[in-house]
């Protein structure tokens, strides 16, 4: 959630600490903070703001600080408001050492109660303070003690006291040019540079400075100095791990002349498309290749079942790829909330798959579903953006989407990819269990390799048209959204990309049950959009169409303005709906991918005509890393 980066080098560290937050603001924009410190400063200045990272430069143009090292924060706040004395960073009561922090402690009443009787002062309501009291109250024991330790080996010692989920950035004005960095839950990377080091919460916020990256896992700690970084667990004992190099370039994270981030992902699908599918699929043979794979073959072939848990977006990724998955495969498939998989009490089954979707690779819920389905026995496989992320660290098998990096809080080219990447693993899944074979199999890749250029040709054609639309529809207190099959999830995602962007509420629903209550909504003020795209090879993709036919005239019957997603050539749909926004026919399990593109720039514009910060959502954040 929130966004860290601290770094210890030559460089002024001001400018790369908040350069490294602003690249690092969608993963929180509550308030942001800045602690730096020199070997001539017996304290670390700080510096923090309410509200948006702009305000706090705003502040350091008023109240200019520098040193040799320092450490950032923005925030999404979950204890205590998002205030000035509520922002990170945090102070002990000397103001020596100081804490950033993403995460949540959940014990912090328990150690805010024993460290007030001992004598220290709270000026926060947040579960962060107690750290950094904790720590001086380690130093202050050993102390007394006659064994002053140093600041890493006092974090040790207090992030035994805490329960909960961490990502820890701590300095200390007694020892400079030293960042102590502690995992347990939420990401961290480390940076390595030529006499220089970094930590940030995600690789955007140092890209810019190196591409040589350690990936810290849970129980893992850092300690970055001038000489360099050593890496250790919680109890001291080194841990030898490989650097990974980055190979996107910085520039991928820029806006390159779209106005927003949101948007320039959105023309981003089709190349996210063809980079998911990219070295994965032969056109001669049919066979596809999911990468990196510890499950066999033949292991595959005889799952019983598959298990996907997943959030937001991801979720309606997988609910949709249940249908490529049992229609290719004919493997049965279970779709989870990641948040309640494990609170269901799931039925052990070693034979099923378990598979997780998302796209940091970081999602709290979902790494927590995984460790629950790891325990009753699965193997797990990850479709996943982040090379290294802890969810394809903990998996025994990752399929990257290298949809990229994705800034706009509102996923779109990530929900494509994760699209792509099922309908690859349906596919092989179906190759193993014999149910396709070779003439299938290369049918359905040249089908798969047509889509980028279906897209392509929506984005140059329809932009416009989505654009008026927003204008004739930005009032709208309502929408509502309709598909039956592969489609209703669609309409899920639709709604979702409206409602968090525009803030309008919105409600995906399955075209079919309409009856069953949503049919109360509609009057002449209801936005109805509805998917009506048919495959005309498919007879159950023509029933479906004929069967949402009669949907739409029971809206338009009783005065609900419908905007259709329709296939083209449809000489129908035209007389039945005020509106109609046709794309190219595909296979049926594909259409999504190129029915989703004209939802997303209907958000958009509508967003932007409503005065929406569009990359920036409210009380919303890119990667939700805390349950």
């Amino acid at each position: 959630m929130c966004g860290i980066v601290g770094y210890v080098g030559k460089k002024k560290v001001v400018p790369v600490i908040i350069e490294g937050l602003r690249r690092l603001e969608y993963r929180g924009y509550d308030s942001a903070g800045i602690a730096v410190g020199s070997p001539s400063s017996p304290t670390l200045e700080v510096r923090r703001a309410p509200g948006k990272l702009a305000n706090l430069e705003e502040v350091l143009r008023e109240h200019p600080i520098d040193g040799t090292f320092g450490i950032g924060h923005t925030r999404w706040a979950t204890h205590g408001r998002p205030t000035e004395e509520n922002a990170h960073p945090h102070r002990d009561c000397t103001g020596r050492i100081v804490v950033v922090h993403n995460g949540i402690v959940e014990n912090y009443l328990d150690l805010k109660r024993e460290l007030t009787e001992k004598g220290h002062k709270f000026v926060t309501e947040t579960d962060t303070e107690v750290i950094a009291h904790l720590i001086e109250q380690v130093q202050n024991d050993a102390a007394a003690a006659g064994e002053p330790i140093p600041l890493e080996v006092a974090v040790r010692r207090a992030i035994k006291r805490l329960t909960g989920a961490f990502a820890l950035g701590i300095l200390s004005a007694a020892e400079p040019d030293k960042i102590v960095v502690a995992r347990f839950g939420p990401p961290v990377v480390i940076g390595v540079g030529e006499g220089e080091s970094f930590v940030a919460s995600d690789v955007p916020g140092i890209l810019n400075h190196t591409r040589n990256i350690y990936f810290l896992a849970d129980g893992d700690m850092a300690i970055l100095t001038l000489a360099g970084v050593q890496l250790t667990d919680f109890h001291g004992k080194p841990i030898d791990r490989a650097i990974t190099r980055i190979q996107w370039d910085p520039i991928q994270a820029e806006k390159g002349g779209y106005k927003h981030f949101m948007l320039k992902e959105i023309w981003e699908q089709p190349r996210a498309i063809r980079d998911t599918t990219l070295g994965r699929v032969s056109l001669d043979s049919g066979k596809v290749y999911l990468g990196e794979m510890k499950i066999p073959d033949e292991e595959l072939a005889a799952a019983s079942s598959i298990n996907i848990a997943a959030c937001g977006t991801s979720w309606h990724a997988a609910q949709a790829g249940k249908y490529m998955i049992e229609r290719l495969a004919r493997l049965p498939v279970d779709v989870d909330y990641a948040s309640e998989y494990r609170y269901r009490n799931p039925i052990p089954d070693r034979n099923a798959l378990g598979l997780l979707i998302t796209q940091s690779g970081e999602t709290a819920d979902t790494l927590a579903a995984q460790r629950e389905m790891i325990s009753l026995g699965s193997k797990t496989v990850a479709i996943c953006n982040v090379v290294d992320a802890m969810v394809a660290r903990e998996a025994h098998g990752a399929i990257y989407t290298h949809a990229g990096p994705e800034i706009g809080v509102a996923s779109t080219k990530a929900f494509t990819s994760q699209l792509t990447a099922l309908f690859l693993l349906a596919l092989k899944l179906g190759q193993l269990r014999g149910r396709i074979d070779t003439a299938r199999s290369v049918a359905l890749i040249e089908e798969l390799s047509r889509i980028p250029a279906k897209i392509e040709e929506v984005l140059r054609s329809r932009s416009a048209q989505c654009e008026h639309l927003a204008a004739g529809f930005s009032h709208a207190r309502d929408f509502l959204y309709l598909g039956r099959g592969i489609h209703f999830p669609i309409a899920l995602e639709g709604a979702l990309k409206l409602k968090e962007i525009s803030y309008i509420h919105a409600e995906g629903y399955p075209a079919g049950e309409m009856k069953h209550g949503p049919n109360a909504l509609i009057d002449e003020t209801l936005p109805v959009v509805v998917l009506v795209t048919r495959d005309e090879s498919d007879p159950a993709s023509k029933l479906r169409y004929e069967k949402t036919l009669s949907n739409i005239q029971e809206v338009t019957a009783r005065s609900g303005r419908v905007i259709a997603v329709a296939t083209e050539g449809d000489s129908t749909i035209g007389s039945l709906v005020e509106h109609v926004i046709f794309i190219p026919p595909a296979f049926e399990l594909l259409s999504p991918l190129i029915e989703i593109v004209p939802l997303q720039l209907l958000a958009y514009y509508i967003a932007v005509r409503r005065g929406c910060d569009v990359d920036q959502p409210r009380n919303l954040a890119k990667s939700v890393t805390v349950e």
